[in-house]
């Protein structure tokens, strides 16, 4: 049958699964308090209360102290968690909770208020229930998180929990691409890099699970990137690329910047590229042209950006020079993006005018500002020496100076210019770094700085070492507000297929594909791309000569050069 709702509101594209706890962390003690068999949450649970009863997980509140725990479910989770109750003591009818969640240890159990604590923005992640104190089962909760810490806030008191399950919502997909080498560092980051933009793919493509789950066309950049060479094609992108469009009618700036809007030009192409999917990019022609307008009218005669709220990235922001350089490759790039879709949509005039504003914007060079971010974009738009600007920039300090999103970019201008050694060693130092600390998930930002006498995230911080998560962060992003999960800090994944696996989409729709593998210090990779005629699959292995021996199984409809 066809249920009354059916067309009203649309269908969840999301699954739902239930995750058991892995490890209590922390209980309570006290002389009135205490938490008893609380590793029966482990167990595993089925939600369901029944009358035939067991031990479970007790609570007892005394007069004075309250009892409570931490649990850890391994990994990161969007969603919430279910209770199930078995019973509570004098004839209660319900109970009151308070359940705090967590992308770290020391975040769950932090108090809110104050400067760089995460609060409830975005999603609630503390609050205060009421449960069915007798076989009821409640659900609480909508974030991202890894721990929940449950306390009983009711005095002289007890309950009873037969079960805590997480509850995990994310699109039940494949994951077609695939990456394997050498070294085994490289494929947890590959793999951690997957699961990050995996679980940002909720009903829109989002930021983090935690915050502030919200489509920024910036970050989504190097998120598409990760989810064409992991997934292929999902409708989360356009039906994003397109939320964003409609809610900026021009002459606004998407997410109210203006980089951001030639971030979506860059996007679009890169997303036919993978997809070839011309009648999408038709429904873009309108908005197009008049985006396109809206630039030509924003850049004078000597190439400069008339910027209202100029950003590139976070960190850069405090580098003046660095943003500016920045924003002027993006253009550079996004300009010439366009005038590639204006060609395909048979507009000529409009090609024509894209060709003239970048070659306005190339009349000038920026300074970059010491900033790799902006360096790396500006030799990535032609505008710098790649080899120069790795040897004197890129390269100089290791990891240090680049961010989770724009290190990206960083990623790929060294590759350009050869280094792919100093690009794994990038990789292993800076994204390893986050692993090395207990992550699941990459984050929005991360310093290698932190490291220097850091907790892990899944422990309470022993005394004298630093809560990497309280204690570090800025702009937005201040302690506990930092968000763990952030999907614009998935490049590795995308970059590790593209030139460790050289693959390379030459042709929209991937029609043609060139492999060209970069294996720097691995003595081998292999993995698989998706393409929308099947999935490429190839294997590399160094000789002892340094050459590359290579074996691929291409797809019908794919030609490999």
């Amino acid at each position: 049958m066809e249920y009354p709702f059916a067309q009203s509101g649309g269908k969840d594209p999301r699954t739902r699964y239930y995750v058991d706890p892995r490890r209590i962390v922390w209980r309570s003690e006290g002389t009135d308090s205490i938490v008893q068999r609380a590793e029966l949450l482990l167990t595993g649970g089925d939600g369901q209360a029944t009358l035939t009863r067991k031990n479970g997980c007790t609570l007892r509140s005394g007069a004075e102290n309250r009892a409570g725990l931490l649990i850890d479910f391994g990994l990161e989770l969007q969603g919430g968690i279910q209770l199930c109750v078995w019973s509570a003591n004098e004839n209660r009818k319900t109970v009151k909770l308070r359940v705090r969640f967590g992308e770290s240890a020391m975040e769950a159990m932090s108090e809110l208020g104050g400067e760089g604590n995460a609060g409830n923005d975005h999603a609630v992640r503390d609050q205060v229930v009421e449960v069915s104190s007798f076989l009821g089962t409640t659900e609480v909760g909508n974030t991202g998180y890894r721990f929940v810490r449950i306390d009983l806030l009711e005095t002289e008191c007890e309950i009873e929990l037969k079960s805590v399950r997480g509850i995990c919502l994310l699109r039940d997909i494949p994951y077609k691409g695939s990456f394997r080498c050498s070294d085994p560092l490289l494929d947890r980051i590959w793999q951690t890099g997957a699961y990050t933009v995996h679980l940002n793919m909720q009903e829109y493509l989002w930021d983090g699970v935690k915050r502030d789950r919200l489509v920024w066309i910036g970050d989504m950049h190097p998120e598409i990137a990760a989810i064409g060479a992991v997934f292929g094609y999902n409708e989360v992108v356009p039906k994003s690329l397109d939320l964003v469009r409609d809610n900026t009618p021009l002459p606004g700036w998407m997410n109210r910047i203006a980089s951001y809007s030639a971030w979506w030009i860059w996007i679009q192409r890169d997303w036919y590229k993978l997809n070839g999917d011309i009648a999408y990019l038709r429904e873009q022609r309108a908005y197009l042209l008049g985006l396109i307008g809206q630039f030509d009218e924003s850049i004078d005669s000597e190439g400069r950006f008339n910027d209202p709220r100029p950003f590139l990235d976070w960190p850069t922001s405090p580098n003046r020079s660095g943003v500016e350089a920045g924003v002027h490759a993006l253009l550079i790039a996004a300009v010439a993006a366009a005038a590639e879709l204006c060609a395909l949509l048979d507009e000529p005039d409009a090609e024509r005018r894209c060709r003239a504003m970048e070659r306005r914007l190339r009349k000038r060079l920026p300074e970059h500002g010491g900033s790799k971010q902006a360096a790396a974009l500006l030799a990535l738009a032609g505008l710098l020496d790649a080899d120069a600007v790795n040897r004197d920039v890129l390269a100089a300090g290791g990891a240090r100076g680049i961010s989770t999103f724009l290190g990206y970019y960083v990623l790929k201008a060294r590759a350009e210019a050869g280094d792919i050694s100093g690009s794994l060693d990038c990789i292993r130092e800076y994204w390893g770094g986050m692993l090395s600390l207990g992550a699941t998930t990459f984050w929005e930002d991360f310093n290698l700085d932190w490291l220097d006498n850091a907790a892990r995230i899944d422990e309470l911080t022993p005394p004298g070492q630093n809560d990497v998560h309280g204690l570090f962060g800025d702009y937005c992003y201040k302690g506990y507000r930092h968000s763990l999960c952030h999907g614009w800090a998935a490049g590795p994944t995308a970059w590790l297929s593209e030139y460790v696996l050289g693959i390379r989409v030459k042709e929209a729709g991937c029609q043609v594909i060139e492999v060209r593998p970069m294996l720097g210090d691995l003595d081998w990779a292999e993995g698989s791309f998706p393409t929308p005629h099947g999935t490429i699959r190839v294997k590399h292995e160094k000789r002892s000569d340094g050459t590359i021996a290579t074996e691929i199984e291409e797809p019908p409809g794919v030609t490999v050069i």
